[in-house]
């Protein structure tokens, strides 16, 4: 079972137990994270559940989308090299450290 680990903008970490094939986005909206919103339900049609991903963990993903890269152009906090909307990444069976941006809290 792999554990998501959320930091806060604060520095405050949420520890999720996560299921391997669901989202990072569905996760955090069904244990109340503090940040995540998901308005579009992972539909990438919003923002709202924008991360930053630990540089190291970003390469167990695959390369973003057109769609996603054009989405994180909208997020309310600036994109750096590892954004990545949480609706569009997968746990798997290993661990994973997000941190969520000021703007989104």
């Amino acid at each position: 079972m792999p554990k998501v680990f959320y930091t806060q903008p604060d520095g405050a970490v949420k520890v999720i137990d996560g299921t391997a094939g669901d989202s990072v986005m569905a996760t955090a909206v069904k244990n109340g994270v503090s940040g995540i919103v998901g308005q579009c339900g992972g539909t990438l049609s919003c923002a709202t559940c924008h991360v930053y991903l630990d540089p190291e963990e970003a390469k167990l993903f695959p390369e973003i989308s057109e769609d996603e890269d054009d989405m994180l152009d909208c997020t309310s906090s600036d994109r750096e090299d590892t954004s990545r909307l949480s609706c569009q990444l997968t746990l798997a069976d290993t661990d994973l450290h997000v941190t969520i941006p000021d703007e989104q809290v």
